[in-house]
C-alpha cells in the first residue's frame, strides 16, 4: 500500500502540518481525496467535531475557491477530477489569501 504526503500551506507563511496517508488505489476523485484528509485531521485532533460537516464546509470552500490542491505541483481543479496516486506522491492544499485592497 503506497504512502503519501499531505500538507496544507498558506501563500507567504509557513507549512502546515503534514499527515502521511495510506491509498489502496491508483486513482482516486478529488473529492473523495479532500473526505480523507479532512477525515484524518479530524481523527488525529481528537477535536469533537463531525467529519461528515467539516467535509461539506471543506468542499463548499474548494468551490469558493478558498483553496487549490496541488498533486506533485499540478493543480487539480475540479472535485469529481480523478487524481492519479503514487508511493511518494506529495499532495499539498494551498489556502488563497486575498490581496489586500483587491
Amino acid at each position: 500500500m503506497p504512502l503519501i504526503t499531505v500538507t496544507d500551506e498558506v501563500v507567504g507563511a509557513p507549512s502546515g502540518p503534514a499527515w502521511t496517508m495510506a491509498v489502496f488505489e491508483e486513482t482516486v476523485r478529488l473529492d473523495e481525496l479532500i473526505r480523507r484528509r479532512v477525515f484524518l485531521e479530524v481523527a488525529e485532533s481528537g477535536a469533537d467535531a463531525d467529519p461528515e460537516e467539516r467535509t461539506r464546509m471543506t468542499l463548499d470552500a474548494f468551490g469558493r475557491n478558498g483553496f487549490v490542491v496541488l498533486v506533485d505541483d499540478r493543480q487539480v481543479t475540479e472535485l469529481d477530477e480523478k487524481v492519479r496516486l503514487h508511493a511518494g506522491a506529495r499532495v499539498t492544499f494551498l489556502k488563497l489569501v486575498p490581496l489586500v485592497g483587491g
